[in-house]
């Protein structure tokens, strides 16, 4: 990357996984906040045109933003910020009482130029290469499958991507991430949609509080659940996104909590 006059750099450093192609120091980095090792790994789609621009973008000051990687759509990886430190990728978000995510994670940006400009499908090459870093990185650094997470997940109010597209499935055969086959759809169910009010939208705001989603058991279907269910079908169940609760996608819901550990007796 050759930095315009005046443009602050940073200098190279040794990648920390041997499947990047290359490396692009990114700027906007920091020390990790007071979390630890990183338990998460978050992945995105860039929404630009291109994964050069991605990469230019991600790496600059003027960007305000950073990820630890980059995928092209042809599977090749860039890393722009050393795993050991705290990337600007997740931005105001939460997942399982952390709000600091950035400094809980690792970020992926997989080139695709998103919703507002075509949304085409995630390639072959490029989807076996998340698959192939993603193992990589949860092994070296112990991450579960329920570890691994779309940016809607951890920001449902601001954030879609990766998108209905994207093949969790995929990646789940591949040893990377949580995913169950989700509960096929119903034709004659159009679900329940905001303001409706009842003992199953507590339940199933219960359920998607227990998996990790910033969520409240108000027992209403109000705009924050409304946010986090569409983020969930995003997820898990992806053939149909409305933001409405229909018996599919609390099926879904409790078909996925059923494969979690136990939660351990409190003492």
């Amino acid at each position: 990357m050759i930095a315009k006059p005046g443009e602050e750099t940073r200098p190279l450093f040794a990648p920390d996984t041997g499947l990047a192609c290359a490396v692009v120091p990114a700027v906007n980095v920091e020390p990790r906040q007071g979390a630890g090792a990183p338990h998460l790994l978050i992945l995105h789609y860039t929404g630009m045109p291109s994964a050069e621009k991605a990469v230019r973008w991600l790496a600059c000051t003027q960007s305000r933003v950073s990820c630890h990687y980059v995928i092209d759509e042809h599977g090749a990886i860039t890393q722009l910020v050393p795993e050991g430190l705290r990337a600007w990728h997740a931005g105001v978000a939460y997942w399982e009482g952390v709000t600091d995510i950035n400094s809980a994670s690792i970020g992926i940006e997989i080139q695709n130029p998103g919703h507002e400009h075509g949304y085409p499908d995630f390639p072959v090459s490029q989807m076996a290469a998340v698959a192939a870093l993603s193992r990589d990185i949860m092994a070296r650094r112990g991450i579960s499958p329920s570890g691994v997470l779309a940016h809607s997940d951890v920001a449902p109010a601001r954030k879609i991507d990766p998108g209905e597209k994207f093949d969790w499935a995929f990646l789940h055969a591949r040893g990377v991430g949580h995913w169950v086959a989700p509960v096929p759809l119903d034709p004659g169910d159009a679900g329940v949609g905001p303001s409706f009010a009842g003992p199953a939208v507590r339940e199933v705001q219960a359920g998607l509080k227990r998996y990790g989603y910033g969520i409240e058991e108000t027992g209403t279907l109000d705009e924050a659940t409304v946010v986090v269910l569409r983020a969930f079908q995003l997820h898990f169940r992806p053939a149909r996104v409305d933001a409405r609760l229909d018996g599919s996608t609390a099926k879904t819901l409790a078909r996925l909590l059923a494969t979690l550990p136990p939660i351990p007796p409190s003492a």
